[in-house]
């Protein structure tokens, strides 16, 4: 167990490390933030800050030095040069080796007796070609690593798109469109003793590749759908030896859930649980990877709605203030591009 006042290392800047920072500072913890960007608002909020690339053994060997127990607030960090401090982190790198590759994903949960979406590799226009005659179109071409929010992903809405699309310089797949009902997400926190806990799932809904609201309760298909969607999830932390919070999105489809990616991280979807739940998964995850008893995930609020403020609407969003309902929590974030999560504001109701 890491006593009060020790250190928890976040690899990355972000908003979650914010959010994970505050959380870790309630419980009597201080963080130190490695980030490669000098614009970390994650760092703003936290004790100590080292702006150094991925690869500088050196600079991460000495933050490695200063923390008890070091975790990652996105999923796209590099795995080869995390070796070196391995016995440090929660979770095991082994959640970002199978994570970071989409293909190795579903091979993984289809392990475990999950369903994906049918997929192909796509590493040449043949391929993509042969991919979509075989499983059709719609579809969806996406890289193998790296994508997020929409981000390195095609539409193939027609074999003619197929065509037409000029193939990035890395590996690809090509996934089948799912006829879906709605989205949501199942969220655990495993403890370092294997104790698996789950928060409510909430019904996800996106704009342009970017989840915009998450909702509870959820509707009836979700609410059926989620003791097998949470058995699949808790086999996955199982496997992974997994410590902290670990999400997998699903498609809630006529044949059960359908799964769509895995996060091995605290997510996007979960933020209600700040207001919403007798502990968020923020402070679950430092209780998980200090080696502390886990929260009550309870919802403990009748309804829930949870909204992401994306670029420019972030201007107005004190607005939300006049609402005694509202929880407005931005990131501090001084450029609002198109797309960027610049916060969220989560609507509290029938407590």
């Amino acid at each position: 167990m890491i006593q009060p006042g020790g250190t928890i290392g976040i690899l990355g800047g972000g908003q979650l490390g914010r959010m994970i920072a505050v959380a870790a500072a309630q419980l009597g913890y201080r963080c130190h933030v490695y980030e490669p960007g000098r614009a970390s608002v994650a760092a703003e909020v936290s004790a100590q800050f080292t702006c150094a690339p991925w690869n500088d053994e050196a600079a991460l060997g000495r933050f490695a030095e200063s923390c008890d127990v070091i975790t990652w607030e996105f999923e796209n960090v590099p795995v080869g040069p995390l070796a070196a401090i391995e016995p440090l982190l929660a979770p095991h790198p082994r959640a970002l080796e199978t994570a970071q590759d989409r293909l190795k994903e579903k091979r993984f949960v289809e392990g475990l007796g999950g369903v994906p979406a049918a997929y192909a590799t796509v590493d040449t226009a043949e391929e993509l070609v042969a991919a979509v005659d075989r499983i059709g179109a719609p579809g969806i071409l996406k890289t193998r690593r790296d994508g997020y929010d929409g981000k390195g992903q095609w539409r193939i809405q027609t074999a003619r798109d197929a065509d037409a699309i000029r193939l990035p310089d890395a590996p690809t797949i090509y996934e089948g469109f799912v006829e879906f009902a709605c989205e949501f997400s199942v969220i655990l926190v495993r403890g370092r003793d294997g104790e698996v806990r789950f928060w409510d799932s909430p019904e996800n809904t996106h704009v342009g590749g970017v989840l915009s609201t998450s909702t509870l309760p959820a509707n009836a298909m979700v609410i059926e759908q989620t003791p097998a969607a949470r058995a699949l999830a808790a086999q996955a932390a199982e496997a992974l030896g997994y410590v902290g919070v670990l999400t997998l999105e699903f498609f809630a489809t006529g044949e059960g859930p359908v799964f769509n990616e895995m996060a091995p991280r605290v997510h996007n979807s979960g933020h209600w649980t700040i207001e919403g739940a007798a502990t968020s998964q923020f402070e679950n995850h430092v209780r998980a990877i200090c080696g502390l008893p886990l929260g009550d995930t309870a919802t403990t609020a009748g309804s829930v709605v949870m909204s992401n403020i994306i670029g420019e609407d972030v201007s107005s969003a004190h607005d939300c203030l006049n609402d005694p309902d509202a929880h407005l929590h931005l990131y501090g974030k001084h450029q609002a591009r198109p797309g960027r999560k610049m916060g969220h504001v989560t609507r509290i109701g029938g407590r």
